[in-house]
């Protein structure tokens, strides 16, 4: 049976943004991060990170440099009793300075395509499952994949374009309160007989 995830953005939300920043010794699991994922995890989601990591096309980094930060971030999370399931990135930029990565694609976010990679490969259920993220791209790729989708809101969106894929089911200070939200609203949706209680909670903050 096709198991539920939460799928996290890297740079903002699960970690502390430093651009482009591949140097494993500088990675910092980001405030609330432990405790949001030991819930998510006891509660049965497979955590997966999808991240943009368009260093690679500009030729800030290559992809080995990204293998050696997913072992690092699978360490830190490891020490903490949490399994990461997958580490999946797109690599890509259109204005990219490296032609094999210079293109537009359908895994860099807010396309779905790193979503759906993911569930076809680690059998996942879209249609139960979320996305944490720090920017409305993120809202947008999870929606567009099939999942619900909670905007961390600290400071790092700062466009704010909204359209009906980019308006986010709830809002939350960091990875936290981001889990109680999804325990609260899945277990609501479980015993609600409309089957989503997403529109019952109010989200934070008060951007249009």
């Amino acid at each position: 049976m096709a198991r539920p995830a939460v799928f996290l953005d890297k740079d903002g939300t699960l970690v502390e943004d430093v651009p482009y920043n591949v140097d494993p010794a500088r990675i910092r699991l980001a405030p609330g991060a432990v405790e949001g994922l030991q819930l998510l995890h006891a509660a049965g989601y497979r955590l997966v990170v999808v991240s943009n990591q368009s260093g690679v096309a500009r030729g800030y980094f290559s992809e080995r440099a990204l293998r050696r930060v997913a072992r690092r971030l699978r360490e830190l999370l490891a020490g903490a009793g949490i399994p990461l399931a997958g580490f999946y990135y797109c690599p890509h930029h259109p204005q990219g300075r490296v032609p094999r990565y210079a293109r537009a694609c359908i895994c860099r976010k807010p396309a779905p395509g790193l979503i759906v990679r993911a569930a076809q490969a680690l059998g996942l259920d879209l249609a139960r499952s979320w996305l944490v993220g720090d920017i409305l791209h993120d809202v947008e790729a999870g929606h567009r994949a099939g999942c619900r989708a909670i905007l961390l809101d600290n400071g790092h969106e700062t466009e704010w374009e909204l359209t009906p894929r980019r308006v986010p089911d709830a809002r939350a200070r960091d990875l936290a309160e981001a889990a109680r939200l999804i325990l609260h609203l899945d277990a609501a949706a479980r015993t609600s007989p409309w089957g989503n209680a997403s529109q019952d909670l109010p989200t934070r903050g008060g951007r249009g």
